[in-house]
């Protein structure tokens, strides 16, 4: 007998439009009358990709903030499915990283936290070391830093290790790989 665990993705309250196609997809066959708006949007705080579908006459731009929670929605009609980055539109591609650094201005502290506390993968790997551009050598700077004081901000961390040029990038970077299913790593998505 298999067993198997369902694996529950985290469910986002809101999302941020990365695009509105109001007539749907180009490739849909189906006759225009027939077709329905699609939203492609990425939740505020898992990051999670979704195909949403918004209530008649209600009409999107990239970067609105949109409730789908449980309770009563005003803009989005129901959830279509989770989509992977292949499926977005050129659009929403080229909006992602700005909503994505957006949204971790917003809650810059739990990024920041996390060079403050990140931990070892095993003896000779750390937490750190997954973050584009941030090799052994960046590691053992930022663990140094720390140790000294928490950093309080991300120009805290560039003022004092100047080694990494942009530690917001180098999470915005992160967050677009695990999107891409590059890592089996999750530092960011659905945590």
């Amino acid at each position: 007998m298999v067993i198997t665990q369902k694996v529950s993705r985290p469910k986002e309250e809101y999302v941020i439009v990365l695009d509105y196609l109001q007539h749907g997809y180009s490739e849909d066959s189906r006759p225009f009358h027939k077709k329905e708006a699609i939203v492609q949007a990425i939740g505020r705080d898992h990051f999670v990709l979704l195909e949403l579908v918004p209530m008649e006459g209600v009409f999107l731009k990239p970067y609105d903030e949109v409730y789908i929670g449980e309770g009563k929605r005003d803009k989005i009609a129901y959830i279509k499915s989770g989509i992977t980055p292949d499926k977005l539109t050129q659009t929403a591609r080229t909006e992602l990283p700005f909503v994505i650094e957006k949204l971790i201005d917003q809650k810059a502290e739990k990024f920041v936290t996390y060079y403050n506390t990140a931990g070892p993968i095993s003896l000779r790997s750390h937490q750190l070391e997954l973050l584009p551009g941030i090799g052994k050598r960046h590691a053992k700077e930022l663990l140094a830093e720390r140790e000294k004081a928490p950093f309080k901000d991300f120009e805290d961390i560039k003022q004092r290790v100047t080694s990494i040029p942009d530690p917001k990038k180098a999470i915005v970077q992160r967050i677009l790989m695990e999107l891409e299913g590059a890592d089996r790593y999750r530092l960011f998505l659905g945590v």
